[in-house]
């Protein structure tokens, strides 16, 4: 009889355990083994070498901090049963089982309208399917159906173990220290008043300091110049490569990429796209890269060699919107370099927004020792909350090194 109750090695939080012989067999599913080929970051590793971590492995790291969260909870009196912790276990063990090949660049570009969420609940009905009903109250808990209010918080909010584990681990493989939140300080601060997710009080600094290291990775390394560029080069890539083939022109590629090439109409997934979509990876667009990059398609071949050989545009960045008669005259020195008419596809502005903290929605509470709860940003003990509520943006403009 093989033994389920295993224990595994995580650079980032050190012994992870699987206390649920489901959970075993949930990671044992091809569907979710899928992720060890699906990288975390996107193409953060050409920026950041270090960055070459997977799915498979935020996944169970997340799995992980919702176990210390549940069994913090539950030492500060929180009822929570076996069935209830075994579930909340499963919802972020598979919260991210949607995810396409590198991760968020190539999000709606295989199949229109399809954000990962959806995808992630669609392929946990069908791993429901196969479980007997098991994961039912997993899938109430990521829908935000369930009564008991913070385990989906716990899921999905500004303040979850989906972003605790996704910022420590991240700032450990780019080596980015801003990102090094104290996952544990965090975690002991949480508590639940009314069926929802709390922090008591004297845990502000750590919330505050947590929302400012979110928002210095985002801008140093999420929103890295070079990285929006890579992942905005993957999405023109995909794009100009459906366009070809849409025309008729027959681009090599592995079957399951050929068929999302050709298939256009998305609004109900088929048990095809399904499977099709479940076989996909990093691998079979990287593939696809290498052999593009000697297409006779001028702009598909140059986009393709650009990420392969790690040849970027150049790029320049901007709090303001670039000029138009700055982007046309970039456009016609294109145009005359390359001897080409459509230049203007080369060029790209590309944005990044960022709200580090949103007051508005899913704001984060504090408890306080009368019992009363009160917004981050209306405490009189905070210091920053108040002045992360701004959007910021940042404009990059790229253009192709040799003008």
């Amino acid at each position: 009889m093989t033994n389920k109750l295993k224990i595994i090695n995580d650079p980032v939080h050190g012994f992870i355990k699987i206390p649920f012989e489901i959970i075993f067999d949930v990671i044992e599913h091809s569907y979710f083994q899928r992720l060890r080929r699906i990288s975390q970051t996107g193409l953060l590793n050409l920026i950041f070498p270090g960055a070459t971590h997977t799915r498979f492995h935020h996944a169970l790291g997340a799995m992980h901090l919702m176990f210390t969260a549940l069994e913090t909870l539950k030492l500060k009196g929180i009822e929570i049963s076996k069935e209830e912790e075994k579930s909340a276990l499963l919802a972020i063990l598979l919260h991210d089982i949607g995810h396409g090949p590198f991760s968020h660049a190539l999000e709606n570009m295989l199949m229109d309208d399809w954000h990962h969420e959806k995808l992630s609940l669609l392929l946990m009905n069908k791993m429901n399917e196969e479980f007997d009903g098991e994961l039912s109250m997993a899938i109430e808990m990521f829908q935000g159906k369930y009564q008991r209010k913070f385990f989906n918080q716990l899921i999905s909010s500004q303040l979850d173990v989906d972003r605790l584990d996704y910022l420590k681990r991240d700032s450990f493989y780019t080596g980015v220290s801003e990102g090094n939140v104290n996952t544990q300080r965090i975690i002991s601060m949480m508590n639940v008043s009314d069926d929802e997710l709390v922090i008591d009080a004297k845990g502000i600094y750590s919330i505050e300091n947590f929302l400012t290291a979110r928002m210095f990775m985002y801008w140093q390394v999420y929103y890295h110049k070079t990285s929006a560029l890579a992942e905005h080069l993957l999405v023109k890539i995909l794009d100009r490569a459906k366009l070809l083939t849409s025309q008729g022109i027959d681009l090599p590629a592995s079957e399951n990429l050929k068929y999302f090439l050709h298939k256009n109409n998305f609004e109900s997934a088929t048990a095809e796209d399904i499977q099709r979509f479940t076989e996909l990876d990093d691998n079979d667009v990287i593939q696809a890269m290498k052999v593009w990059a000697k297409n006779e398609d001028f702009i598909l071949s140059y986009w393709c060699k650009c990420v392969i050989k790690r040849e970027f545009p150049k790029t320049i960045i901007s709090s303001q919107s670039f000029d138009s008669k700055f982007i046309n005259g970039k456009i016609e020195k294109v145009n005359l370099h390359f001897n080409i008419t459509n230049g203007a596809e080369l060029i790209e502005e590309i944005s990044r927004s960022l709200l580090p903290y949103n007051k508005d929605k899913q704001p984060i509470y504090l408890l306080q020792k009368n019992g009363k709860k009160v917004r981050l940003e209306k405490s009189e003990n905070q210091i920053l909350s108040s002045y992360i509520n701004d959007l910021n943006t940042k404009y990059i403009l790229s253009f192709p090194r040799e003008i």
